[in-house]
Order: C-alpha cells, then structure tokens, then sequence
C-alpha cells in the first residue's frame, strides 16, 4: 500500500491525463493535486488552506510541474529542499519543458529525476505507471526528521 502522491500541475488537461494514467495503472491509492506552487507548498508545510495537514504524513513523491502560477516549480522544489521536513522527499520533476536551463537547474536544487510529459496518451500512461511503481511500491526513502 502506497502513501500516494502530490501531483502539482495547473493544466487542467495534463492534471486529467495524469490521474487518469496514474489511476489506469492500479499503482496509486491517493493523488492529492495542487494546482499552484503556493497550494503544493502549503499541502506540504500544513499550512494555509492545508492547516489540518500540519504533522500529516507527506506523499511519496511529488510530481512537480516548472511552469506553474503564483511560485514556480524550481523555487517550490527550492523550499523542499531548504526544510529539515521535506529536504529527501522525493519530487520528480513532470513537465512539458525542453530548456537545458530547466533540466540542469533542477538537478542542482536536488530533483530526484525530470521527465518531459510525452505527447501521446499510451506513452504517457505507461511512464506515470513506471512512476508511480518506481516511487510509490519500490523506493526506499528515509524516515522524515522531526
């Protein structure tokens, strides 16, 4: 049984075909989405409109798009990674992005890998399988701090 997932993702299209994908796979139990940075952070922290979550047990991983509204996915990926909390959470970065600067950026803020969102649905939904079977059943991560 899996702890689930955070999907942050603002394209309503994209946020569908990956729960869909995600759920096709029979992988995933929970799929939490966020469709902001400022939501995605808040839903890790507790905090805002999450504040019921505060000392909730955090997903398995975050699937994170770059391009989102209100914080962007590399200074969300930034404040997993500056937080005693959340700094080994596992986040795959799910975008659509083809820049080198957006690859390597994320490596050296501690992606734990970046995937470009395939165009066709039958090859999408066999890689969120790969995701999700990867991240969710076969990682090992370590127990939170605190």
């Amino acid at each position: 049984m899996s702890r689930g997932m955070l999907l942050v993702e603002d394209n309503p299209t994209d946020e569908k075909l990956t729960l869909r994908a995600l759920h096709t796979s029979g992988v995933v139990n929970e799929i939490a989405v966020a469709r902001d940075g400022a939501e995605a952070l808040d839903f890790l922290f507790g905090q805002g409109a999450h504040a019921s979550r505060a000392g909730a047990v955090l997903p398995a991983v975050v699937l994170l798009d770059l391009k989102l509204p209100k914080i962007d996915g590399l200074e969300v990926l930034r404040r997993i990674r500056a937080d005693e909390r959340t700094k080994h959470l596992p986040v795959v970065v799910l975008t659509a992005s083809r820049e080198q600067e957006d690859l390597a950026r994320s490596y050296s803020l501690g992606v734990n890998a970046y995937v470009r969102k395939p165009v066709d649905f039958p090859q999408f939904a066999e890689a969120a399988k790969t995701l999700g079977l990867f991240w969710c059943l076969l990682n090992e991560a370590p127990h939170p701090v605190g």
